[in-house]
């Protein structure tokens, strides 16, 4: 045993396994015994001592076990799973003298963990053939499997890739774990990657030539890709599935008997998913096999999706049916009238044809029925309706005027006290160091807020508590959070601003608390520049950074009571009269206010009509008294922000826009310099008072997802904020990074004026190229207009001009303004696209999505009328153009609604620039 445990010592791994097959069944739990004292002994390791040892580690506990579970859970441990070349054939050799029923034990336990590399799915596939028993098919199994084979194409040495489907075919486990890959809830990713789906050396195509052969059973794939293209998934899952089913070549039968799937399909399935669907009731319809009745009821689910192409290929199927079998119209007809409701006036104009076409003429009931369904078509479609049933609505009684449909305006929430027991603040630091901050994240804004809310309440927490129960504090974080970097071996540098996350900095705080930072790094750390950062994003986690620091030395010296900085609000902002009453308790106490936490402090504070406030500051007599009241009596932006100057047909004098590589202006907004904050504050603030002109490029740390810290920061400053995180917006809409208009909910919640920096976000972020980032903006502007800040003029004029300089695309505008649209702020929406509308009407060649934006406008002019809403200039010349575009069609819907237009368009005056704001 002493011999094992010297060898394991000194990370000899490969003299392990002869050493465990030595000893008996009690010589091995004994050293088990000293296996674990030495594994526990090594997690205070330096990592280059762990790393040493771990392999061997692995190998002999893994040997020395007796039982198969406890052999399992050492082989999982995530502890000793850092190595670069697989120990696994040592652990075969050390088991090489176990059971075969015990070894077939180990492999299914050890399947059932989440091991899904190739390493582990050889090491179980061996200890299966070993013990005799069926490889085991979980899906961690199944994930190692698809890694083995994907890494297994190319033939080592030579360099010659083999074709997949020859590897497959000669794999002993495909016939069983192929048929997983159909049953796990997601494909593993190298199934996915093909661009040749007719290739044998492809997945899809692979599998099926196995099923033609016989290998697997081609039936069974059918039912299992049937069953999961109904049930839905991921889009590169749904994909996969129906291209293996289109070359499996579905037989006439089997399409029969799975004519209520297809129907699933067609109403709820991808498009792609949906459109063969379509196709396969239109062949199941051709030889009589599907019955008016399920035509009738996947058709009311056809017609209601957003895919024009579906909806009129099931327009097309009605009409075929109709015109086979007039007796099929009492059933029909309600149904064709469902796409009355879409947004494409062709597709309205068909369905009204088709309805005008086939409607029996001696059946009052079922013209009265459809007369109420045509009420929803628009005026553009009055006269062909009242020519088809005559007058219809003018019985119907006044609704009353109209009322737009806001949400509540947001209610900031107080914050709690911070965590009183040390059990509560344990479980709240853990949870919060252990969580995905680390690696960052995309909150929303409710996940922002609260984030920040529960990080601000802890940190206050470490403080407090730190003074009062120092010791219990200590054991409880000392124990809950073992096995964590920073807390167990200290932070020996400082860590990088670009990103510098919540849970670093609590992490930071607990390792001085844990007695792991000494106070000379403390000293440093609090005395370096840490807002050095070229970008918002560094100078924002800066100021973080410098709380940390500032805060670790506070717990250390334990001098201090709380902290100043706590927000009030969920917001990040704090009541003035709550920060007076917590310096007034720090004169009392004797304290010295940390310039850090004071600094943030007065970035928080309500300024606006807070006078009495600032008269008791100024009565406190002290030298942070005064500076709260004069802060607050200022009353001044920490950085205000210069108006870019463009318009959206001619740039102006003192423009703020760059022209990048390839020539696109980038639109954003500049800074000017606020002395005070450099003269005042600590120098990881100095970077928010530096004057900054905007920069189009990419930081090399880009990520809006980085911090939900940051609009808590300047909570009382929107504008200021909006403007510094403008290129992550830009790039938003420019180049589609997913996840950078989070922001834009909680910045809208913020204090201070709603000028153009706030609408010129929102229009980036209406413009954005992913849909989650577009449903943040419309939540964004639901919440500005809810609170009566929306300027609609401002918000058009601006999406003018970035539409105009090729910023931001009318289809995704367009995408956005229909999803505000139907949330019943229909005069908001309306509000901004008549002012946006006239520059893109303007265009020679109309642009991508016009049509699409034109019928939002219509549908809301439709509901909400155009009482104080300028007619909109170029409308009619538009709608008087030849042809029958969506365009020209829709321009005409929304012309019947709106006054004529001047001649001329006015034109927007901007005030001039002037050297002091140059």
């Amino acid at each position: 045993m002493s011999d094992l445990l010297t060898a394991v010592r000194a990370g000899q791994h490969r003299d392990v396994p002869a050493l465990v097959l030595r000893l008996d069944r009690a010589g091995r739990r004994s050293a088990l015994a000293g296996l674990k004292e030495l594994r526990k002994e090594a997690r205070g390791w330096e990592w280059q001592r762990q790393d040493k040892i771990r392999k061997a580690l692995l190998v002999a506990g893994a040997g020395c076990n007796t039982g198969a579970a406890g052999c399992a859970t050492w082989i999982g441990g995530r502890d000793l799973r850092s190595w670069s070349r697989s120990p696994y054939p040592l652990i075969l050799v050390a088991l090489g003298d176990r059971d075969p029923a015990w070894l077939g034990d180990l492999a299914h336990r050890l399947a059932a963990k989440s091991l899904n590399s190739e390493a582990e799915y050889t090491f179980i596939s061996e200890l299966a053939r070993m013990a005799g028993c069926p490889i085991p098919t979980t899906d961690s199994l199944v994930e190692g499997w698809a890694e083995r084979i994907s890494t297994a194409r190319w033939h080592r040495g030579s360099g010659r890739r083999v074709p997949l489907v020859d590897l497959l075919r000669s794999d002993p486990h495909v016939a069983v774990l192929a048929p997983r890959l159909f049953e796990m809830p997601e494909l593993p990713s190298q199934i996915g990657w093909y661009d040749t789906p007719e290739s044998l050396d492809q997945w899809p195509a692979a599998l099926c030539a196995l099923a033609a052969e016989g290998v697997l059973d081609r039936s069974h794939l059918v039912e299992r890709c049937v069953t999961r293209l109904v049930r839905g998934g991921k889009t590169g899952d749904q994909r996969f599935f129906l291209t293996v089913l289109q070359q499996l070549n579905v037989t006439e039968d089997e399409e029969k008997n799975h004519l209520r799937d297809w129907m699933g399909m067609a109403a709820d399935g991808i498009s792609v998913v949906a459109s063969h669907a379509q196709d396969v009731l239109t062949r199941l319809d051709a030889r009589g096999e599907l019955s008016t009745g399920d035509l009738a009821e996947v058709s009311g689910s056809v017609l209601f999706r957003r895919e024009k192409k579906l909806v009129r290929a099931q327009l097309v199927l009605l009409g075929k049916v109709l015109s086979r079998d007039a007796t099929a119209a009492g059933e029909l007809l309600p149904v064709v009238a469902e796409a009355f409701g879409n947004e494409d006036i062709a597709l309205q104009e068909r369905a009204l044809k088709l309805i005008a076409r086939h409607l029996p003429a001696d059946d009052a009931l079922l013209r009265e029925e459809l007369s109420f369904s045509a009420a929803q078509l628009g005026p553009l479609h009055r006269e062909a309706v009242t020519a088809l049933f005559g007058a219809v609505g003018e019985d119907a009684p006044a609704d009353g005027p109209y009322e737009e449909l806001l949400p509540p305006v947001p209610v900031p929430s107080r914050l709690g006290p911070a965590p009183g027991t040390v059990a509560e603040l344990v479980e709240q630091v853990a949870a919060q160091v252990k969580s995905r901050s680390w690696q960052g994240s995309t909150p929303g804004a409710s996940a922002a807020a609260s984030g920040i809310s529960d990080f601000e309440r802890t940190l206050d927490g470490l403080v407090r508590l730190s003074r009062t129960d120092r010791a219990a504090l200590a054991e409880g974080l000392q124990e809950a959070l073992a096995g964590e970097w920073y807390i167990e071996h200290g932070i020996d540098r400082e860590p990088e601003p670009a990103y510098m996350t919540t849970a670093h900095a609590l992490a930071l705080v607990v390792s001085s608390l844990l007695g792991r930072l000494s106070h000379r790094s403390i000293t440093e750390g609090k005395s370096r520049w840490t807002g050095t950062g070229t970008c918002a994003h560094a100078a924002l986690n800066g100021v973080l950074l410098a709380r940390a620091w500032e805060a670790a030395g506070a717990v250390q010296a334990d001098r201090v009571p709380f902290l100043l900085a706590t927000p009030t609000w969920h917001t990040g902002s704090l009541d003035a009269a709550e920060l007076v009453e917590r310096l007034r308790t720090y004169r009392r106490l004797g304290a010295d206010p940390g310039p850090a936490d004071f600094s943030q402090a007065l970035l928080r504070v309500r300024r606006s009509g807070e006078w009495a406030a600032a008269e008791a500051a100024a009565s406190l007599g002290t030298p942070e008294g005064d500076r709260l009241a004069a802060w607050i009596r200022a009353d001044e932006p920490v950085a205000p922000v210069l108006r870019h100057g463009l318009t959206s047909d001619r740039p102006s004098a003192g423009n703020w826009w760059q022209r990048s590589a390839a020539g696109t202006r980038r639109v954003l907004l500049a800074t000017k310099e606020r002395l005070l904050i450099q003269q005042e504050f600590p120098r990881s603030f100095h970077w928010l008072g530096r004057p900054h002109t905007p920069q189009s490029r990419e930081c090399y740390h880009w990520g809006a997802d980085q911090c939900p810290h940051w609009t808590a920061t300047l909570p009382e400053d929107g504008e200021t904020l909006a403007a510094w995180l403008m290129p992550d917006l830009l790039h938003t809409a420019d180049e589609g990074r997913r996840g950078g208009a989070w922001f834009l909910p909680p910045l809208m919640e913020t204090g201070g004026a709603a000028g153009v920096a706030l609408h010129l976000a929102l229009a980036y972020g209406l413009g954005a190229r992913h849909t989650e980032d577009r449903i943040s903006a419309v939540d964004a502007l639901l919440v500005l207009a809810a609170q009566g800040r929306l300027d609609t003029v401002l918000l058009g004029r601006e999406l003018g001009v970035l539409v105009d300089h090729d910023l931001v695309k009318v289809n995704r505008l367009a995408d956005a303004a229909r999803t505000a649209a139907a949330t019943g702020a229909y005069r908001t929406v309306l509000g901004m696209l008549a002012v946006a509308l006239p520059t893109l009407l303007a265009y020679e060649k109309a642009p991508r999505g016009i049509g699409d934006l034109l019928a939002v406008a219509a549908e809301c002019a439709e509901r909400c009328g155009t009482e104080g809403t300028e007619p909109i200039v170029g409308l009619a010349a538009t709608a008087g153009r030849k042809g029958s575009s969506q365009t020209v069609r829709q321009a005409a819907r929304l012309l019947a609604v709106f006054p004529p237009a001047p001649a001329s368009p006015p034109v927007p005056e901007f005030p001039p620039v002037t050297e002091e704001a140059r």
